[in-house]
């Protein structure tokens, strides 16, 4: 993983006798200033960080601080989010709770191509007190209430993430309403599945969503009475069917704040810790989304396993929210925040950086402006940050090239030495860590597999701990996280204090527990986090989940993980992504797109296998820059719709692509013979990924099915 270093000989003496110097004159005081007690990163990445509790190699393996007992709650008796959220108020009330950024100009901006961009220009956040936050909730709660919502009944939530989402979900937990939560990108047939099933007759939407996607189904939806909509002005005019009202979230909050509505109404039934908290529906990647009922006390379990990861959790940690509410990942993170009298950015993947796309030029992305400490991210878009960067760096200078590839692999070195580099973080990085603010101190990624280079990437450039996590919605979003001491790399740590994991032999995939020198397996997820099943589907939920002769729920993941020595967890195959070629050699697909996904010329990849050929072929969105500098170098012209179907270019990006796999020693099987280019990228309004850009094999596999058979030469 080290950058590749075109440097004279004697440069590279140079550097390495003033890093020599430096260390000399900074090693006493360094020897001085350390605690007799604290120990290096590598130090304490060699511990063991958990055990089998049965002894046996396929587990149930338990963090070494639970190994006694699972941790269930952040403070006892703090059983339900209600009484989380009122102890963080009563502790915190003054202290900044969510802010947003103020909107002082929008225009539309003309590209060279004639396609019309919005444009914002951002002001300073604007704060709510962790007291105002809570009066809000209260007054939106007793609104709620007011407009016939009764305890125990569904109510959805189809919006953005901003400080409203949170505040409605917030009073949603007070007032023990269950809410359902759909992605903002679900298609209408998703949408009104989603609210049929759940049976909803309140929604609380934004003003877009509703004119764009909602208003196209209410015809869908019979139940359907209330739509509340959290932007102040509604757009007047708008038809909607009989029997539906529509209402502005403030016109909600007056209603709750009427003498007759303020005090908490008697038919209030105060949430349990068994309760139904929210049934979250999944983003569909392999279907039609499933609605995952989580209580109280599965999202307090949750929350207290991945506090314990965070060290120094408080009021001086500002977290930036932009990854969809609806996803598990982001609604943990922000529980977390708020548990833990935090303040929490509301920005969005549009808005996020200097050079996001409604961003106007000059103009400052909303990282930028907080400065965040704490930041929840998937590996798509940490991927990004990383080509963006590489890529600039090949811009520099010879000398200032030269310099950074010094840096960085000088970097890499003492970390795995597990030393800082303090004067490297400060001469070299520094612009690049400005990127994402200047302060972060904790990145945590999520949602999928990040690969070898990009996280060490991250560590090196941005100056702080990558916590790489491994969980499910049905699991709340924890499982294992790494330390963030620890490292190394390709691993997603121990289990976390509230749950415990065991592997399961899958004999037809060829993995055991009793492999040598790592026991392999299906992971099993179990503890007081796994949910409560699926909503409505005892089929699935009689495969997917079952109680142990202790009471335990467990949850069986589908993940094929092997455990190491110290008590990490390695995410090798899943069970859906491996595929048997003719030939019967076995290629997992996500193994195969993970180390694809470092190539420079490719944003994203799908690889693609039928059981009946004999050799694997992949979808490439290409990356636009990469893609017309190989064009220019080809002597190949034409537009981009032209460039991606020309078959020139074709074999050459399936060249670069084969020495990568090559490179990362891929076997010959598992490196795709034949590619498509993609002439648009793949965004979750395209349908063919999640919102935690996940890819959706099934509607990719429809989407190219004509290139599928052509590659594998049908007529």
């Amino acid at each position: 993983m080290r950058l590749k270093q075109d440097v004279s000989p004697v440069v590279v003496v140079i550097f390495r006798l003033v890093v020599w110097l430096y260390s000399l004159i900074s090693y006493l005081p360094y020897l001085m200033l350390r605690s007799s007690d604290s120990q290096s990163f590598s130090e304490c990445s060699r511990r063991v960080k958990a055990r089998s509790i049965s002894g046996h190699p396929s587990g149930p393996y338990r963090d070494v601080r639970a190994l006694r007992a699972l941790t269930t709650c952040i403070q006892p008796g703090m059983n339900t989010l209600d009484r989380v959220f009122e102890s963080s108020v009563c502790r915190n009330p003054h202290l900044d709770c969510l802010g947003t950024r103020e909107l002082l100009s929008e225009e539309d901006e003309t590209q060279e191509d004639g396609r019309v961009f919005k444009k914002v220009i951002l002001g300073e956040y604007r704060w709510m007190s962790y007291d105002q936050v809570y009066k809000e909730v209260r007054a939106f709660g007793s609104g709620l209430a007011a407009l016939e919502q009764k305890p125990l009944k569904n109510i959805a939530i189809f919006c953005e993430t901003r400080a409203e989402w949170i505040i409605a979900a917030q009073a949603c937990f007070m007032y023990n309403f269950p809410l359902v939560t759909l992605y903002s990108t679900l298609g209408g047939p998703a949408i009104a599945h989603g609210l049929n099933e759940a049976e909803v007759s309140h929604i609380i939407t934004s003003k877009e969503l509703l004119e764009t996607k909602l208003k196209n189904i209410l015809l869908e939806v019979p139940r359907l009475q209330h739509i509340i909509v959290v932007d102040d002005k509604l757009k007047s005019g708008s038809e909607y069917p009989r029997g539906i009202s529509v209402h502005s979230m403030a016109a909600v909050k007056r209603l709750g704040a009427h003498p007759e509505n303020a005090d908490l109404p008697p038919s209030r039934r105060p949430p349990c810790a068994s309760d139904v908290a929210v049934i979250m529906y999944t983003s569909g990647s392999t279907g039609v989304p499933k609605g995952v009922m989580i209580s109280h006390s599965n999202i307090i379990a949750g929350i207290t396993g991945v506090a314990e990861r965070i060290p120094n959790l408080g009021e001086d940690d500002t977290y930036i929210g932009y990854l969809p509410l609806a996803h598990v990942l982001e609604l943990s993170a922000e529980m977390v925040c708020l548990a833990h009298g935090c303040r929490i950015g509301y920005s969005s993947p549009q808005t996020l950086a200097d050079q996001s796309t409604k961003i106007k030029k000059g103009s400052k992305g909303d990282i930028s402006v907080l400065r965040p400490t704490l930041m929840a991210a998937v590996p798509e878009i940490m991927d990004r940050i990383y080509k963006n960067v590489m890529l600039k760096v090949e811009e520099m200078s010879v000398f200032q090239r030269t310099l950074f590839l010094l840096a960085y692999n000088y970097k890499m070195e003492q970390l795995a030495m597990g030393y800082s580099t303090p004067l490297c973080d400060r001469l070299v990085f520094r612009k690049v860590r400005a990127l994402l603010g200047g302060r972060l101190r904790v990145l945590l990624s999520g949602g999928a597999p990040l690969s070898a280079a990009t996280q060490r990437f991250m560590n090196i450039c941005f100056c702080c701990p990558v916590g790489q996590g491994y969980g499910l919605t049905e699991t709340c979003g924890a499982g294992t996280i790494s330390q963030l001491w620890d490292y190394s790399t390709g691993r997603v740590g121990a289990p976390l204090v509230c749950c415990e994991v065991q592997l399961k032999d899958w004999i037809e995939g060829g993995y055991r527990s009793t492999d040598r020198p790592c026991p392999r397996g299906e992971i099993l997820v179990g503890g007081p986090n796994v949910t409560m099943g699926y909503y409505k589907n005892k089929e699935k939920n009689t495969e997917d989940f079952f109680v142990d002769k202790k009471g335990q729920r467990w949850f069986c993941t589908g993940d094929i993980g092997e455990f190491h020595g110290d008590g990490c967890l390695k995410i090798i195959d899943r069970k859906k992504d491996l595929v048997k070629l003719q030939a019967g050699e076995y290629v997992s697909l996500g193994k195969v797109e993970a180390v694809l996904k470092n190539c420079a010329l490719v944003d994203n990849i799908c690889a693609y296998a039928n059981s009946e050929e004999s050799y694997v072929i992949g979808f490439v969105v290409p990356n636009q820059k990469q893609l017309l500098a190989l064009a220019k170098r080809k002597c190949v012209r034409g537009l981009w719709e032209e460039l991606c179907n020309n078959p020139v270019i074709e074999e050459e990006v399936l060249k670069v692509i084969t020495e990568t796999a090559l490179t990362a020693q891929l076997e010959r099987f598992e490196i795709p013979q034949k590619i498509r280019l993609s002439v648009e990228p793949w965004t979750p309004e395209t349908g063919l990924v999640t919102d935690a850009f996940k890819l959706k094999r099934k509607e990719l596999k429809t989407h190219y099915q004509n290139d599928i058979e052509r590659m594998y030469g049908a007529k």
